[in-house]
């Protein structure tokens, strides 16, 4: 499973999974000024989301043969696993885990970014096998 990570397509979905978790990241800090950190995570989410779509759909998975709403559909499906990856990341981290070893600056944003990382590896194969085979 691991040769899955070493092809230039996994490049490619680093660089424009890079390109959404920025869209995503700054995205939080502006959606927190009006609601909620754990609602600002899931708005954020949905605005990453909607631009890694349309990335891997143009330079990742280009070739795929999946119909566009299907693709999208499955997308969506795959995202719900890594929202709630990380959601539940996020919030341990944030209110849980940073407190207790100490850490009280940019807790938020040090939390967000971890949660951010660790569905990486699960969409990229989620979204190879499913969203655009």
């Amino acid at each position: 499973m691991i040769h899955q990570f070493k092809s230039r397509q996994f490049v490619f979905f680093m660089i424009t999974g890079g390109i959404a978790a920025a869209v995503n990241f700054g995205s939080r800090i502006v959606f927190n000024w009006w609601v909620s950190f754990s609602l600002a995570i899931i708005l954020a989410y949905l605005a990453g989301m909607m631009t890694a779509f349309i990335l891997a759909r143009l330079f990742v998975f280009k070739n795929s043969r999946q119909s566009l709403p299907r693709s999208g559909m499955l997308f969506v499906l795959v995202n719900l696993v890594a929202v709630m990856q990380t959601w539940l990341i996020s919030i341990a981290l944030a209110y849980y885990v940073l407190p207790a070893v100490g850490v009280h600056t940019f807790v938020h944003e040090i939390a967000h970014a971890a949660g951010l990382i660790v569905p990486v590896f699960t969409s990229y194969i989620g979204h190879k096998k499913f969203s655009f085979p």
